[in-house]
C-alpha cells in the first residue's frame, strides 16, 4: 500500500518536472560561464526544493552536510535535459565547471560536476580523475560516495590501469573512501550491455572484495554485500563459490563481521547455495565493538598505509591545483 508521504512525493516530483527539465535547458547554454552556471543551478534547484525531503536528509544519509532537499527523480530530469549540451561543450569547459562545482557546499550543486566529469574523462583523464580523488576525499555520506562510483567505474572500464586506484583506497582511513570501492564495483557491471558482462573480470573483482571483506564499517559492508549481488549476475557459480569458502572462514573464526556481508549477498545465489551457507553460519553475529577482520585493515595497520594513502591523495590535489594556476 502506498502511503500518504509517497503520494505527496510524487504528485511534487510530477508537478515539477517540467520546472526541472527547463532549468536542465537553460544551464545548457551556461556551460562556458561557470560562475552563472552555479548561481543558475543553486537557485533553480532551490525552487524545486522539497522541505519534507531536505529535513529528512541527516537520517537518510548521516553526514550529508549541507542540502537544498531535492528529490532525484528531480535531479536527474536537470541531467537528462543537460546532456545533449555537455556532448557538444568543449571537455575542457566542463572541466573548469566541474572544478568550480565541486567547492560548493550544498550536495546537490557539488554533485553535479559528476556528469560533467563523466565527459572530460574521455578527453582529460588525468585531470579528471585528481578532481575525482578530490571529490572522494571530502565525502562524508553514502548518496556522495554512490554518486561518484558511477563515474569511477566509467574510468576504470575506459582505462585498465585506473584499477590501481580501487586499490590504493582499500587502505584508506576514511570509510567512506573505503565504501567507494565496493559502490564502484557494484556499478561496473551496470556500465555494459548485458551481452558484453562476460568480458569482465570477475576474480580481480572477488579479490578486492576479498582484502576489504572483515571491515567493522556497516557503510564499507553494505557497499560489498552490494557489489557481490552486482557481481553474481555477471557469474553467480563464481560469487556462489567465494563466498561459500568465505562463509567456511567465517564459521571457523566467528568473524561476525565477515558474516554480515556474506548473508546479505545470498539472495543473489541459488537457493541450495544460499540454505547451505546460512546453515554454516547459523549464530555467527555481528558485534558492534569487534575490530575490523579485513587483510586491508591488517596490512594498514603493520605498514601505516593509510598515512601513506592520504599523503599520496593530498599530493594529486596538490599537483591539480598547480595545473589550474
Amino acid at each position: 500500500m502506498t502511503s500518504d508521504v509517497s503520494r505527496r512525493a510524487a504528485a511534487l516530483v510530477e508537478e515539477r518536472l517540467p520546472a526541472a527539465r527547463a532549468l536542465g535547458t537553460e544551464l545548457g547554454d551556461l556551460t562556458g560561464e561557470p560562475e552563472t552556471f552555479v548561481a543558475t543551478l543553486r537557485d533553480g534547484l532551490r525552487s524545486l526544493a522539497d522541505t519534507e525531503y531536505a529535513d529528512a536528509q541527516e537520517r537518510i544519509a548521516p553526514g550529508s552536510g549541507v542540502t537544498i532537499g531535492v528529490r532525484w527523480p528531480l535531479i536527474h530530469a536537470v541531467e537528462r535535459a543537460l546532456r545533449p549540451s555537455f556532448r557538444e561543450s568543449p571537455p575542457d569547459w566542463l572541466l573548469l565547471l566541474a572544478q568550480r562545482l565541486a567547492t560548493e557546499p550544498e550536495r546537490e550543486v557539488r554533485l553535479f560536476s559528476l556528469p560533467c566529469l563523466a565527459v572530460s574523462l574521455r578527453t582529460d583523464p588525468e585531470r579528471s580523475w585528481q578532481l575525482l580523488r578530490r571529490l572522494a576525499r571530502g565525502a562524508t555520506d553514502w548518496i556522495t560516495v554512490d554518486s561518484l562510483a558511477e563515474v569511477y567505474a566509467q574510468g576504470v572500464l575506459a582505462e585498465r590501469f585506473r584499477w590501481a586506484e580501487l586499490e590504493q583506497l582499500i587502505y584508506s582511513d576514511r570509510r567512506m573512501e573505503r565504501r567507494l570501492v565496493g559502490s564502484t564495483l557494484a556499478r561496473i557491471p551496470h556500465q555494459l550491455p548485458t551481452s558484453r558482462r562476460g568480458l569482465l573480470d570477475t576474480h580481480a573483482a572477488l579479490a578486492l572484495v576479498g582484502e576489504l571483506i572483515g571491515d567493522a564499517d556497516d557503510q564499507v559492508q553494505k557497499a560489498l554485500s552490494w557489489a557481490l549481488r552486482e557481481w553474481a549476475r555477471v557469474d553467480r557459480d563464481a560469487v556462489g563459490a567465494w563466498l561459500d569458502q568465505q562463509s567456511v572462514l567465517a564459521a571457523a573464526t566467528g568473524d561476525g563481521h565477515r558474516a554480515w556481508v556474506i548473508r546479505d549477498a545470498l539472495p543473489a545465489l541459488t537457493p541450495a547455495t544460499s540454505t547451505a551457507i546460512k546453515t554454516r553460519l547459523a549464530g555467527v553475529r555481528r558485534r558492534a565493538d569487534a575490530p575490523s577482520t579485513s587483510r586491508a585493515s591488517g596490512i594498514a595497520q603493520e605498514f601505516g598505509l593509510a598515512a601513506m594513502t592520504d599523503r599520496a591523495i593530498a599530493q594529486q590535489g596538490d599537483r591539480f591545483s598547480g595545473r589550474r594556476a
